[in-house]
């Protein structure tokens, strides 16, 4: 999120409200990133406003932004190490423009190009491409897996200039693409789908796994399930990467840690809140009802199933209101929240690594570039002292720094 993680970011008195559309703010995020030794910078993207039902200034700084890959192609001409990672949906891309999209990043980077699979669960993008409202969960996971077969078969360095002649249910391409492969071979897989068909479609093809956990004992057992699935799949788990995202707001003492994050959370109207909530569980079932009172019964929809199965057990597990979940969920949007001292945020995360929940993780801060800077400077040189963080690029490549290669 161009200006940080916390969906009230836009509002705080460091922000700029306009960041999704100033090039040199990305430049200095990515600059800082790289110079910090990051894996990647991960661009998420919906062809679409988000929370339509929100306030409009709220909407607008959210949602106006570059296009990923045109913004990353620029990024690649202002960095030299640090992975780009752009998210495209299966559900409005062609497999042959989108595998010679990345293709070329891949190359204009020098092997530093992922894209992150997305099928989009959101019908106002649904109706930015002509349809009336959104496909079935397991259609859409249907065109995924046949979608990312396509890509990957483009990409195969093996295959590059031979014709693939796919003929399938949902698409029909013949020429390859005749790119030659990066310094890395091909851009870096990643998928973010949790729910059961997600996590197959990951286990067969992904690279990298971003994924959604609030507690160590679900991300454990994400992880050793989809660590499983991959060996059912006939690949090495050691070839996937796991990545839950934690957002961490840090600070030199505890108590200016929590201070700095209640007053990110004071910033979040509540009609704001109760937007996002809703349309991550793709319902109006809560207009109306008091806020004060528990999170109803929900149906069944097609949407996002693994995140509003994330905010329900969450609702259910501590008590919470609909307005205390409203405004918990809004702060990191479903992920891992960490307040605390440089220490403090190490120890979990050294927990979760250490204790086979996660193999790294997607730093969201909450807000840029301030609390970048914070985990820069006050997280990663602790995480270094315990020897859990590199000190300098392993590689060239995104593939070679996740030790993928």
């Amino acid at each position: 999120m161009a200006t940080g993680h916390h969906i009230a970011a836009w509002r705080h008195p460091e922000a700029a409200a306009d960041a999704g559309i100033r090039f040199e703010h990305y430049v200095r995020l990515a600059r800082a990133a790289e110079q910090a030794g990051f894996d990647l910078l991960f661009l998420e993207d919906a062809a679409g406003l988000r929370e339509a039902n929100a306030n409009i200034a709220s909407q607008t700084s959210r949602s106006v932004g570059f296009e990923p890959l045109s913004l990353l192609a620029g990024l690649a001409a202002h960095t030299s190490t640090i992975g780009l990672v752009a998210t495209a949906s299966t559900s409005y891309n062609e497999p042959y423009a989108l595998a010679r999209a990345f293709a070329s990043l891949d190359l204009l980077s020098g092997g530093r190009a992922g894209w992150n699979l997305v099928t989009s669960a959101s019908t106002i993008e649904a109706a930015n491409f002509g349809a009336e409202g959104l496909c079935r969960h397991g259609d859409r996971y249907g065109r995924a897996n046949e979608f990312a077969d396509i890509v990957k078969r483009l990409w195969d360095p093996a295959d590059r200039a031979r014709p693939i002649a796919h003929e399938g249910e949902n698409f029909s391409v013949f020429q390859g693409l005749g790119l030659p492969p990066s310094p890395q071979g091909a851009p870096v897989l990643v998928q973010a789908g949790a729910s059961d068909v997600g996590r197959d479609l990951a286990a067969r093809t992904a690279d990298v796994v971003f994924t959604a956990a609030q507690t160590f004992e679900v991300a454990k057992s994400f992880y050793d399930d989809v660590k499983h699935r991959v060996r059912e799949a006939g690949r090495n788990p050691d070839h996937l990467r796991i990545m839950p995202g934690v957002s961490p707001v840090v600070a030199e003492t505890r108590a200016a840690a929590q201070e700095k994050f209640e007053q990110l959370q004071a910033l979040i109207p509540d009609e704001v809140a109760l937007a996002l909530l809703a349309s991550y569980l793709d319902t109006d079932a809560l207009k109306g009802l008091p806020l004060d009172g528990p999170l109803p019964e929900l149906p069944a929809t097609q949407g996002m199933q693994s995140r509003q199965a994330l905010v329900i057990e969450q609702s259910r597990r501590d008590g919470l209101s609909i307005r205390d979940v409203a405004r918990h969920f809004a702060g990191a949007r479903g992920h891992w929240r960490v307040v605390g001292t440089a220490s403090d945020i190490a120890d979990q995360l050294e927990e979760w690594f250490t204790g086979e929940a996660a193999d790294g993780f997607n730093i969201l801060p909450a807000v840029f570039p301030g609390e970048l800077d914070s985990f820069v400077s006050l997280v990663i040189p602790e995480l270094q002292r315990r020897g859990l963080f590199r000190e300098a690029y392993d590689g060239r490549t995104l593939r070679a720094n996740l030790g993928l290669v």
